[in-house]
């Protein structure tokens, strides 16, 4: 299969409303509970993504029945609590990192062996901060030294623990909470900072009993999940490719609806607004127990900042769209406290300071960030390693660059991103596939 490359030229401005797809984190989520409730859920808004359709397609290989009425909607026909049916079959996660950590999770409290796979990029991915607590409930989940493929391990019989995240994650987090469902007694999960909390929030929905704060959610075991309609919103991080775009293109204007404005998951809204972009809420409401809203971006002359770590934790998935913010802000950004970033689809610290170099920018790494001198980006070519929020962040970057940039290896944009191109170019973006 020959590999998807684009090319990003320059472009004079960004005008209209572009709706981005669904939220992944939520999806996910949404599929699981669905699956594991008593009756009959309706979920729009889905995302039509690899890494979504690749949870769902685990779960249906586990007996889960969906129905697709149309693009962005699945009618699930839950299971209850212990209704999922083991295979021998492994379950392919595809690219999907989310999916293949929650569902260590879900799967530890079945009776059934299971055997988790992913592609080369996920098997690269650390898993021992998921499988190391779970073992601490009494799950029996094999790695290959740490990584993929998982081999959970049916029968075990699960107790709620207490346990403090050395890092802080929304993932693992959800995955003790996942296993909590299955533990005899309470299970707390504490965060050394908050992160999203996606998780809770639709386990409430469900009407699971839990308690949780920032930073902070306790559960007990042994109850029932409630068939719920799920309407999921615009997904923040697809977003922030527009916010970034409108923020720096001259005299562009982007509304983007109901997205997502999870407080958890929103740090980038407010460093860009440190940095000085016009950006605004409008029509704020409530869906599905996550609040929403329309972002309206205008053009801004940008200034670079040194990053309040506190924000690190909202926005670790926005980082390589800061990181062309910050490439072409007057004066120099700092961001300290982001290590995560290099355990991610790629080591996106590094892999961003190579490309923002390759056209140009002055950029150097730290082990946990990056300070990023603005200027003129002179185009040039980049390799995305495969990671979709560094292919859609260059591509923005060559809005405003003095030639073309050619991004290398977008394939796995439609992990997250189905249809990014024609929407881009629908709005101004000058995009295109490199021959």
């Amino acid at each position: 299969m020959s590999r998807l490359d684009w090319n990003s030229h320059p472009s004079r401005t960004l005008q209209g409303s572009v709706r981005v797809p669904g939220d992944k984190s939520v999806s996910h989520r949404a599929l699981m509970f669905s699956a594991l409730a008593d009756g009959r859920s309706h979920i729009r808004g889905f995302l039509e993504g690899e890494d979504t359709r690749a949870t769902a397609a685990v779960l249906q290989k586990l007996g889960v029945h969906f129905e697709t009425p149309a693009d962005g909607e699945r009618v699930v026909h839950g299971v209850g609590l212990h209704g999922l049916r083991g295979t021998a079959e492994a379950l392919d996660c595809g690219n999907a990192g989310t999916g293949m950590r929650l569902l260590s999770g879900l799967l530890a409290g079945q009776v059934f062996d299971s055997t988790l796979i992913g592609d080369a990029s996920l098997s690269k991915r650390p898993m021992r901060r998921v499988t190391e607590p779970l073992a601490l409930m009494g799950a029996r989940i094999d790695t290959q030294d740490g990584l993929p493929p998982l081999h959970v391990r049916g029968g075990q019989a699960l107790h709620g623990i207490k346990y403090t995240l050395p890092v802080a994650s929304a993932q693992v987090k959800s995955a003790l909470l996942l296993a909590g469902l299955y533990a005899e007694g309470e299970t707390e999960v504490i965060e050394p900072h908050p992160t999203r909390d996606y998780t809770e929030r639709m386990l409430a929905a469900f009407g699971w009993p839990i308690a949780f704060e920032p930073g902070r959610a306790r559960l007990s075991g042994r109850h029932t999940l409630r068939a719920t309609d799920v309407d999921v919103p615009a997904d923040f991080s697809s977003a922030a490719f527009f916010l970034v775009a409108g923020s720096i293109v001259p005299g562009s204007e982007l509304r983007l609806p109901a997205v997502g404005l999870n407080p958890r998951r929103t740090g980038l809204l407010q460093a860009l607004r440190l940095m000085g972009a016009d950006i605004r809420i409008e029509n704020e409401r409530e869906s599905g127990g996550e609040p929403v809203g329309d972002l309206i971006v205008r053009y801004a002359p940008l200034h670079g900042i040194e990053l309040p770590e506190a924000l690190v934790p909202d926005m670790i998935d926005e980082f390589p769209a800061l990181f062309v913010a910050a490439a072409v802000a007057q004066g120099r950004t700092v961001v300290r406290g982001a290590a995560e970033l290099r355990v991610k689809e790629s080591d996106r610290i590094a892999t961003m300071a190579a490309g923002l170099r390759a056209i140009g920018a002055a950029i150097e790494e730290t082990p946990d960030g990056a300070i990023i001198d603005g200027g003129a980006l002179a185009g040039g070519d980049v390799d995305s390693h495969g990671d979709h929020r560094i292919a859609m962040s260059f591509a923005v970057a060559g809005l405003v660059s003095q030639g073309s940039i050619r991004i290398n290896d977008c394939d796995n944009v439609a992990t997250s991103f189905p249809g990014f191109l024609e929407l881009a170019n629908g709005c101004g973006f000058e995009l295109s596939r490199a021959a």
